[in-house]
């Protein structure tokens, strides 16, 4: 499983989350370790750092929004590839600076 160079759109978020459909994540991987950018909406830029095991990936993140706040918390996605070679990572995250899990879904976005 290689993400590197790859980015993503979110395309279901969930009730305590802030990603929206404008939200991009793009992704840099060397060997199992993982290193992500993000931003879009509210969320003026997010990093998150983590491992893949298998179709597995385990992550923290932390993130500035536009209101001037900083969160972060903890996640776990299950990776998939779709029938067109794309892949799509169902994420279930922790917040560990506000109230609130939840569940996001990123589809890779066509090359």
């Amino acid at each position: 499983m290689n993400l590197d160079g790859k980015s993503f759109r979110v395309s279901a978020g969930s009730e305590h989350g802030v990603v929206t459909s404008d939200t991009r994540l793009d992704l840099r991987q060397k060997g199992s370790r993982v290193l992500g950018r993000y931003r879009g909406g509210t969320i003026v830029r997010g990093y998150l750092v983590g491992r893949i095991s298998g179709v597995a990936f385990r992550f923290r993140y932390v993130q500035r929004e536009a209101a001037g706040g900083v969160h972060g918390g903890d996640s776990v996605c299950e990776l998939l590839q779709l029938p067109d070679g794309r892949w799509r990572m169902s994420e279930r995250y922790t917040w560990d600076t506000r109230e609130g899990s939840g569940t996001n879904v990123f589809e890779q976005i066509a090359p």
